[in-house]
């Protein structure tokens, strides 16, 4: 993992610094702009719950859009064996998610005055239900969104030829600068920003690589055509397999119902909208931007493909994740800005991520632990002022992490994502254990999140061992049945020992 060695030759020129110094400069300013007169925790932590529902949208579509997807998923479609658009259909199950969100999550989200989701297990199950599905996600999340911002690091060293604790600390301290001063409306606003630079920069790769194409677009779809890059559905069934239709509707639409609706990150966008009508447009509406977001970055993929086989590269691609990257650098025109705009796309990909995740992160800390501890009224300014405080705590956590990964094996680092990923499944079981029952009891509940947990590492890890892989895409179905279904069970031994039974009764 400490390798220098590079896969792109640097050729970037002042005027492309001057671009992407600008976009870094930019974004802080709009974080002190907006931020300006935040008096109170609701202001700061959920825009004062009136943010208009296209900003909200644009926002929870910048946020689950890191460097690795404006990165990895063009060297998907790009990959010589195997690459075309299956990937697409993982869209459909975050549209069939988010449905499903809107019409049985939102509104338990917008029962009362709630700063986070976890509030809801509150008043079903009790504090240490909270207490513990907000742990969850404090540890998961910065675990893995410090691991994001390292692999960001790794890729922006490439093409910039900074150290990487270098390329952590600047991404972490202009995302912590903007995210502190600015609130969430600074996160919201600023996310709208980036959603603009990274879509405009894949766009604006596409019509470079259909220009100098010698037959232009009909040479890149006759190329995809020939060589099968255009096949979308796959029906075959095979549980390793990511990029089946099963798995990725299925796995797809369990995965989105975890990270949308009990993953405080997201969930906080939907207590910033006016009501619960504007939280639910923007929800799902935002599903069908992420479909058109993964064919563009699909569709530039088959673009690379098709340039690299007319214009072979010096040197074969160690992987297709470096495809985009190694574009950027090489063969745009260096010092007219073009290179600086599409580094900006990679930063702005990145830092949209981080900043929710540093907001939430801190919301939760406040609302969850925080404020219960504290037992009294505290001022409205104080509560703003530990808000920020745990910001710029979770943003040394993460560059914490980041740095420390550099001294991990490749292996072990993507082990840690995956087990970052295990929340949503635990999380989701939780919640509907919630929301479906009544009979379910606290202490019934947290024995369902352990047998998720224990379901899920022995998914990940132990399952391999005995020749049975499992695609990522399942875990988070495999958290939520095991947690749901053994705290049903639990109930009822609960109910045996300390009360008469009583019939099941739904909401």
């Amino acid at each position: 993992m400490h390798s220098e060695e590079r896969f792109v030759d640097l050729a970037i020129g002042g005027i492309d610094v001057a671009v992407l110094a600008f976009y870094m400069a930019g974004v802080v300013a709009i974080g002190f702009w907006v931020g300006r007169g935040q008096r109170d925790l609701q202001s700061y932590l959920l825009g004062g719950r009136d943010l208009p529902w296209w900003a909200i949208l644009g926002s929870l579509v910048a946020t689950e859009t890191s460097t690795a997807t404006f990165l990895s998923v063009p060297g998907i479609a790009y990959a010589r064996e195997h690459g075309d658009l299956r990937f697409l259909q993982l869209a459909l199950g975050y549209i069939v998610g988010r449905c499903v969100i809107a019409v049985v999550l939102l509104p338990w989200f917008f029962r009362g005055e709630l700063y986070t989701a976890y509030e809801v297990l509150h008043e079903r199950f009790g504090g240490a239900t909270k207490a513990t599905a907000s742990a969850i996600f404090l540890v998961t999340r910065n675990l893995g969104d410090g691991l994001r911002l390292y692999l960001t690091a790794i890729a922006l060293r490439e093409v910039v030829g900074f150290s990487l604790p270098a390329c952590i600390v600047i991404i972490g301290l202009a995302t912590i600068l903007y995210t502190v001063f600015g609130g969430m409306k600074s996160v919201v606003w600023n996310d709208c920003v980036q959603f603009v630079v990274y879509m405009a920069g894949g766009v604006l790769a596409l019509l470079v690589i259909g220009y100098r194409l010698p037959g232009g677009w009909d040479e890149l779809i006759a190329f995809g055509t020939a060589h099968d890059k255009f096949r979308l559905l796959d029906f075959h069934w095979e549980l390793a397999d990511a990029y089946t239709f099963w798995a990725a509707v299925v796995g797809g639409m369990f995965l989105t119902l975890g990270t949308h609706g009990t993953d405080q990150m997201m969930v906080q966008r939907y207590l910033c909208a006016r009501n619960q009508r504007d939280a639910g447009r923007a929800l799902v509406a935002s599903g069908l931007v992420v479909f058109v977001q993964f064919a563009l970055f699909l569709f530039l993929g088959v673009a690379l493909a098709s340039y690299y086989d007319r214009f072979a590269p010096d040197v074969q691609f160690k992987k297709p994740d470096y495809v985009f990257a190694t574009f950027i650098v090489r063969e745009l025109a260096p010092n007219v800005g073009l290179i600086g705009l599409l580094l900006a796309a990679v930063f702005a990909a990145a830092m949209s991520t981080l900043s929710s995740s540093l907001n939430s992160s801190a919301s939760a800390a406040v609302a969850d632990f925080y404020l219960p501890w504290r037992r009294k009224q505290l001022s409205a300014q104080h509560q703003v002022d530990v808000s920020r405080l745990m910001t710029v705590v979770f943003g040394a956590v993460q560059i914490g992490v980041a740095i420390g990964a550099d001294r991990l094996s490749s292996s072990v680092v993507q082990d840690a994502l995956a087990i970052a990923s295990f929340a949503a499944g635990l999380l989701l079981g939780i919640f509907f254990l919630g929301v479906l029952t009544r009979r379910v009891g606290q202490t019934a509940a947290l024995i369902g999140l352990i047998a998720g947990l224990i379901a899920l590492l022995e998914a990940k890890f132990v399952a391999p061992t005995f020749g049975l892989k499992v695609a990522w895409p399942w875990f988070a179905l495999i958290g939520a049945v095991t947690t749901f279904s053994v705290g049903y069970v639990a109930s009822f031994a609960a109910e045996r020992r300390h009360s008469p039974s009583h019939d099941e009764r739904f909401s």
